[in-house]
């Protein structure tokens, strides 16, 4: 099996709530990608739902998410990412953050565990598990993170692609950027992989 990801991050979520209830409120649509958020109980940070059309297969999206070094390209605020580990459908992965200044860079470790479903789509769960690999000076280890990311097909060539998180950074981090991150990491992170998996699909 390919090390599956993902961060695409920060680098999750409830697969039975819906962006068009009550709690979650569309916060951007652009460019045929919409950004929702949503309030955390007990935490400063808000969560993000992306969701966007690729015309890509739910196959080529994959292949993207499981090739590490081409994912942390399109994956917003990621600034390196390696395998750790895989077993099962689990894969555990080791990524670093690229921020905006003034956050300092963080690492993390993410579980991401992989279904297929039955309609041909894919679900990948995503979890911290800070403990899986050694801290590294001059990093904040983020600890809590969830996350998931859904493909799923909507004809031959189009895939509905969902990017959503939550976690906390540890760490101080300013208001005006955690507002910013909570927009720029699913419309960035989704516009890229589109341009990407839309490009890879005119090849294949």
């Amino acid at each position: 099996m390919k090390p599956s990801f993902l961060y695409g991050a920060l680098l999750t979520v409830l697969l039975c709530s819906s962006p068009h209830a009550d709690s979650w409120h569309l916060a951007k649509d652009e460019d045929g990608i919409q950004v929702y958020l949503d309030d955390v109980a007990g935490s400063h940070y808000q969560r993000f739902r992306g969701v966007a059309l690729i015309k890509a297969s739910v196959l080529t999206l994959s292949d993207l998410q499981e090739n590490l070094r081409v994912a942390c390209k399109w994956l917003y605020g990621c600034a390196s990412m390696r395998l750790l580990e895989i077993e099962g459908n689990s894969t555990w992965v080791y990524l670093t953050t690229d921020l905006p200044w003034p956050a300092s860079p963080r690492d993390m470790v993410i579980r991401v565990q992989t279904e297929r479903t039955d309609d041909g789509g894919m679900i990948r769960r995503l979890s911290a598990e800070a403990d899986k690999a050694e801290q590294v000076p001059g990093l904040i280890r983020v600890t809590q993170l969830k996350g998931l990311w859904t493909l799923v097909p909507k004809g031959e060539q189009l895939t509905e692609v969902t990017y959503q998180l939550e976690a906390e950074p540890a760490g101080d981090i300013p208001s005006w950027l955690a507002n910013q991150f909570v927009i720029d990491a699913p419309m960035v992170s989704l516009r890229t992989l589109r341009a990407v998996a839309e490009r890879q699909g005119v090849r294949d």
